[in-house]
């Protein structure tokens, strides 16, 4: 299967099905990885939503889970409406293909601006929002040739290095993450480029409209401009900056990391020298881009195509199986992440009746999922 197909259906949702998944997503303790375990085991949405309070209760939860009401999801769906903004659902031809690629993509997001852009090939230029002169005005300038070459820029919409790629882009083509709301602007003095990208390029959220950004968004927010490009290239950064973290989630999803190397006496050098060092590619200009995704580039992009839920053959599955498993899941988990396939061979059972256990300690709000399809005990519960 190539990197950015996905089984596909005969259509995407409808008005009806999607305001279910989206009532689905913004229920308690349902992330992107839980939604899609639950849309293959029920089918539906619809069903999922019903199976929710009793799958968290079987998970020990002792208080009734908060599923999303239909009124909340509805007003969301408005205020996008109002905006004049898109809400785009996996499946659908708007959908990008490399995205869709991920297992913790998100199953729908936000949009302003044109969607049109997803068609293209796509590369990610961040780098630190206390960046310097140089480091601004290359990365402005590798922005401006990297459009020009025909490739759609995606930053974060963040002062400093996001700043200057999407103003170097900006005619081109580019595409801002937020980690808020897609009409919540931040930082406030980009609201000049949030204008620009809103007519001429896209800006995408995963976050409700009005949701203002707090610090646990943004690693959500780097997963998804990584997941969007073939690479990332990062100009400047702390070695525990989200740069660095955007760059190294690329390389976990299979995308190519690139960096741009930098005097060992600057602290912003730092992380694109360490990525150097771990085996991303040197980057000095537009060419070293180009040389690493032509590969990517030389073949026609993957169309995202429509995709459709039908019960899995796990839904048979018996309570009393999953009951009779779920002390063995218990007693092989801690609080460190632990892969789902040594999971499976510790415990001695089929991966449908431990996928279903983990599926219910997840809803309880006992689990924590983690990158690599690794799971771990919640500390705190």
């Amino acid at each position: 299967m190539d990197l950015f197909d996905r089984p596909t259906g005969p259509r995407p949702p409808s008005r009806q099905e999607k305001l279910e998944r989206l009532r689905l997503l913004r229920s308690e303790n349902v992330g992107p990885v839980t939604w899609r375990k639950l849309m293959a085991r029920y089918g539906s949405a619809a069903k999922a939503l019903e199976a929710l309070p009793e799958l968290a209760k079987r998970g020990g939860r002792k208080r009734p889970i908060k599923v999303c009401p239909a009124a909340a999801a509805k007003r969301e769906i408005e205020a996008l409406d109002k905006l004049g903004a898109l809400l785009i659902c996996e499946g659908e031809d708007d959908y990008p293909a490399p995205l869709a690629a991920l297992e913790d993509s998100p199953p729908l997001f936000s949009l302003l601006g044109h969607p049109g852009l997803f068609k293209r090939p796509m590369v990610a230029l961040v780098g630190s929002r206390n960046c310097s002169i140089n480091g601004q005005r290359f990365a402005e300038r590798l922005a401006s040739d990297l459009g020009k070459a025909g490739l759609v820029v995606v930053s974060g919409l963040a002062r400093g290095l996001d700043t200057a790629a999407h103003w170097g882009s900006v005619d081109s083509g580019t595409v801002a993450v937020l980690a808020g709301g897609v009409d919540v602007i931040f930082p406030p003095e980009n609201e000049d480029l949030y204008n620009r990208l809103v007519q001429s390029g896209a800006v995408v959220s995963e976050m409700p409209p009005g949701e203002q950004p707090k610090g646990r968004h943004f690693p959500r927010r780097n997963r998804i401009i990584s997941g969007l490009s073939l690479g990332v290239v990062v100009v400047e950064g702390a070695i525990r900056s989200g740069s660095m973290i955007t760059g190294k989630l690329a390389g976990e999803q299979g995308r190519e990391v690139m960096a741009v190397p930098g005097s060992p006496m600057d602290p912003r050098a730092q992380g694109p020298n360490q990525l150097i060092k771990e085996g991303a590619a040197l980057v000095e200009g537009v060419d070293d881009v180009l040389r690493v995704l032509e590969p990517h580039l030389s073949r026609p992009m993957s169309e995202p195509k429509s995709m459709t839920y039908t019960a899995s053959p796990a839904s048979d599955i018996s309570d009393s199986a999953v009951d009779s498993a779920r002390p063995k899941v218990l007693g092989a988990l801690n609080g460190a992440p632990l892969p789902v396939d040594e999971l499976i061979r510790r415990c001695q059972l089929s991966p449908s009746v431990v996928a279903m256990v983990l599926l219910e300690l997840e809803l309880a709000g006992r689990l924590a999922r983690h990158p690599g399809n690794r799971v771990s005990l919640l500390a705190t519960f």
